[in-house]
């Protein structure tokens, strides 16, 4: 189980991270800061901690009780011994109960004012207010307008301060953005708290959150628009006739070339791989495999390093993971990145040990591996299933099978069938005939043709719904994959999928959602001001390589812009100025021709027209289908566009022992070569005593009274240095080359 953070405890006691350190602290205990792990013996010490409060404050307000018994008691002996009539006896029993009460009143008006002098002010609060209000006055701020409306409302339209808009997995350069800081300060503070990050890496909601606190800003989720006429009907009550079984989700990870894609082909009796370019998946194929013990949802992701962000979109769908490991190559890179999504998805992990038929198999090995990122086996005691199998020869693979549906059994999957269908958005892509075909897993529903639906910024109608091996059906059920066509745009990959009451509303929210987008999105532009000067002429010097991306699909568009920016440097600078999924057509060459860019098609090719405007233009196409071969032509080109490294080499010295002033020449230095060898084309450089008090070129090299190309060493000759007559005796000239390096990245 995964160890908790400091901050993650404090939340779950409804108190702040502060409160908890000092109370640690004062316990003895030395932690460094709210995102220190929280053992075991910590955990064990605030629940006592809390107990003991709890019971002392128990037991304070079973005191309070008792004396208020006893007072009333006493109070009512009282009235009762009182000799005097029923009705007297009935006006002083009044007169007792509001005496009772005015006393309490007076009780808490002194209670109020004692903690009003108790109050102590915040320093840091004030300076920090005088600080904004100094700020406000020197920039001459501006006025912010209102519309006049009623008290009450105009006081909830007024925005909370500090407060930043966020949403799951937003990159660095994003949340860096949002709060208006530069990104290598929010790198540093991530760096400050342990978490090694890079600029376009996607962080989780708590992540988000804790770097929001250390900036002494508030983090407010956005709501995607739409979602509230979801929520409507999700949030009525499921009866239990609505509830039925659904298929498991099951998503296939592990490093790259462990059998992920072998195991689907074996279940599926085809050969994914074979279509794939190099034998790598580089797309997420979801399959749904029909079984006697029932359906299961299948989810192929690639295993390359640079498909990390598909590899996590894809956990977030899923209800199981099965973790694939070569038992000869044991636990990689690829491998722990698995389980971190795995886990941060809180889905159940079952392992896979493949390539059992190779003679160099060692599942001990394996298991000891997994066993150090706290995934113990059943067979010692642990909770995790591992499975020994061979996608090759199907041996345990049925038993493999078994186990997940085991596992789905125990997590009790069930879904409303008759409620309107939502899922999730695996893949989308332009086919020629069909045009946007979107992969989704529906989650919720029962999905029909001629539906409306709503999925990301764009709606449409459903016009085919196809299963993944292309076979037409009439609706999808919960669980299911499918391909549907009828979306008036190219949706992203994890975009939520819903079907709203009529294509009128589907219509209206995703035009309020394209509008919000183009809003979000000018409204992240940054402006020119006076500070940034020194930063742009910083920028002027940084080389820019332009780049215009095409794919198939939007996820491979996504995942290879974030590779490529990741290659720049602080020298040279990939510059992505546009992205698109489809083939590559006349206005990408126009663009890439205005701003000296370069194509790269990913698994698409241009058109004729395109292709003949490229000549024209002279804008370089390049076409690939596995993500090496652009990694390495995407760095030589970088490292073109480095500036050459200069490197100076000493071809020989000389030692004068002599001079000769010749009439309309100059002076003549008799040299005797002591190393090298001095070349015609050489320069030159005298230097006296240790300190080089010239440097130039030579004007004439001779051998007696022959001029010479080169004199080599343990030879005599006569140099002149061009320009330079105050040579004497003793000092030594330097010959050298300058000679430009190519530099690597």
């Amino acid at each position: 189980m995964a160890k908790k953070r400091l901050f993650q405890v404090a939340r779950e006691y409804k108190i702040t991270s502060e409160a908890l350190l000092k109370m640690l602290r004062g316990l003895g205990f030395q932690v460094k800061s709210h995102m220190s792990t929280a053992t075991d013996e910590v955990l064990e010490a605030i629940e006592k901690k809390f107990k003991t409060e709890k019971e002392s404050i128990k037991q304070e307000i079973e005191v309070k009780k008792k004396k208020t018994k006893e007072r009333e008691k006493k109070e009512y002996d009282e009235f009762i011994q009182m000799d005097k009539p029923p009705e007297d006896k009935a006006a002083r029993f009044k007169q007792l109960v509001s005496k009772y009460k005015d006393e309490k009143k007076k009780k808490r008006r002194k209670d109020k004012k004692r903690k009003k002098k108790s109050r102590v002010i915040d320093q840091k609060e004030v300076a920090d207010t005088v600080k904004k209000t100094l700020a406000r006055i020197d920039t001459g701020a501006r006025r912010q307008k209102y519309k006049r409306r009623p008290q009450k409302e105009s006081l909830a339209e007024v925005e909370e301060e500090n407060v930043i808009h966020v949403n799951e997995f937003m990159s660095v350069a994003e949340l860096a953005n949002e709060m208006g800081i530069k990104a290598n300060e929010l790198i540093a503070k991530c760096m400050s708290l342990g978490m090694m990050v890079s600029i376009n890496q996607r962080l989780d909601m708590d992540t988000i959150e804790t770097l929001a606190l250390e900036f002494g800003l508030n983090t407010k989720v956005i709501k995607e628009l739409g979602e509230e006429e979801l929520l409507e009907d999700q949030e009525e009550p499921d009866e239990e006739t609505a509830l039925e079984h659904r298929p498991p989700v099951v998503t296939v990870m592990g490093h790259v070339d462990h059998g992920k894609t072998s195991l689907l082909d074996y279940i599926r009796d085809t050969h994914v791989a074979d279509a794939e370019a190099g034998q790598i998946t580089q797309h997420i194929g979801a399959y749904r495999v029909n079984l006697p013990g029932g359906d299961i949802t299948f989810l192929d992701t690639p295993g390359h390093a640079a498909f990390t962000a598909m590899r996590a979109r894809g956990a977030q769908i899923t209800d199981i993971v099965v973790l694939m490991v070569a038992a000869n190559d044991s636990v990689q890179q690829q491998t722990v990145e698995a389980i971190n999504h795995a886990r941060a998805a809180s889905v159940p992990i079952i392992v896979a040990i493949n390539k059992m038929d190779l003679p160099d198999a060692n599942a001990d090995a394996v298991r000891n591996a997994l066993a150090q990122h706290r995934l113990t086996p059943e067979e010692w005691g642990g909770k995790t299933v591992m499975v020994e199998i061979s996608a090759k020869t199907g041996v345990g693979v049925d038993a493999l099978l078994e186990n997940i549906l085991l596992q789905a059994e125990v997590l009790e999957l069930e879904a409303n069938y008759e409620t309107r269908a939502k899922g999730v958005v695996v893949e989308a892509k332009l086919e020629k005939g069909k045009g946007s075909v979107t992969t989704i897993i529906v989650q919720n529903g029962v999905l029909h043709v001629g539906e409306p639906f709503v999925v990301g910024n764009y709606h449409g109608r459903i016009r085919a719904i196809m299963d993944d091996r292309g076979r037409n059906l009439k609706a999808v059920y919960p669980g299911w994959p499918a391909q549907i066509t009828g979306t008036h745009g190219i949706p992203q990959a994890g975009d939520n999928f819903f079907v709203p009451s009529d294509e009128q509303i589907a219509r209206q929210i995703a035009s309020k959602r394209q509008r919000i987008k183009r809003e979000q999105d000018f409204r992240h532009m940054r402006r020119f001001a006076l500070t940034d000067v020194f930063d742009k002429i910083k920028e002027g010097e940084v080389v820019d390589l332009n780049i215009v991306i095409k794919g198939d699909v939007d996820g491979s568009v996504e995942v290879l812009s974030d590779t490529l920016q990741n290659q720049s440097t602080s020298e040279v600078r990939v510059q992505i100025i546009h992205r698109g999924v489809g083939a590559i057509n006349e206005n990408d060459v126009l663009l890439a021709a205005a701003s000296d860019a370069i194509i790269i098609g990913f698994h698409v090719r241009p058109d004729a027209r395109a292709r003949e405007l490229a000549v024209r233009e002279k804008v370089d196409i390049r076409l690939y289908t596995v993500i090496y071969d652009l990694e390495r032509d995407i760095k030589a080109a970088l490292e073109g566009l480095l500036a050459p490294e200069i490197k100076e080499e000493i071809k020989g010295m000389a030692e004068i022992r002599d001079t000769f002033r010749i009439p309309r020449v100059g002076v003549i230095a008799g040299c005797y070569v002591q190393d090298g060898k001095i070349e015609r084309n050489d320069r030159i450089r005298v230097v006296r005593d240790g300190i080089m008090i010239y440097e130039g070129e030579i004007g004439s090299l001779k051998r007696f009274k022959d001029d010479v190309r080169e004199v080599a060493s343990g030879f005599e000759c006569g140099i002149n240095v061009a320009g330079f007559n105050d040579v004497k005796v003793g000092d030594i000239l330097e010959a050298f080359v300058t000679v430009e390096v190519v530099r690597k990245l």
